[in-house]
């Protein structure tokens, strides 16, 4: 078991970027927000190097109204496999705010859904905003009960390959 990523975010997988839409679409007229976190795709099967976004992470006290949603920094896990965040727009506007790059710094790739929350209505950017191309990629998750389904060793195994 991989517990770091590594390389590219080369893609979203389906399945994840359809529970963002849904969840920014049970949230509106409220902003939507979670955390990105990926995975390296050879895990998922997939015969290229790079990371795969693969979950959304909601964080508790999450605060949320029409035009912001804010992240209590303090609940934000320490987690090697994040990648970035992702917002809902509930005015269906693609582009970050001022506020929305203020937050863009921490991790490698930030997602914006806008309403109507169809497949088509997102848009990914990097850290300074910029549109980026992220592929949506249809891939084997693994069950989420297995999110913690590791132990000392494979980390102790995971640190000394690095």
């Amino acid at each position: 078991m991989r517990l770091f990523r590594s390389g590219e975010i080369i893609g979203i997988a389906a399945d994840t970027l359809d529970f963002a839409l849904e969840a920014s679409e049970e949230t509106h007229p409220d902003e939507y927000m979670g955390l990105l976190r990926g995975e390296d795709a050879r895990d998922l099967g997939l015969d290229r190097e790079g990371t795969v976004i693969t979950d959304v992470l909601i964080i508790p006290g999450t605060e949320s109204n029409p035009v912001s949603a804010t992240v209590q920094t303090s609940m934000i896990p320490n987690d090697m496999h994040a990648v970035g965040s992702i917002h809902s727009h509930p005015n269906g506007v693609l582009k970050p705010s001022d506020a929305d790059l203020a937050t863009f710094g921490n991790g490698d790739v930030h997602i914006i859904v806008g309403f109507p929350y169809r497949t088509t209505d997102w848009q990914a950017f990097d850290r300074e905003g910029n549109e980026r191309k992220l592929d949506v990629l249809t891939v084997d998750l693994a069950d989420p009960e297995s999110f913690f389904d590791f132990t000392q060793e494979d980390i102790d195994s995971e640190l000394s390959d690095k």
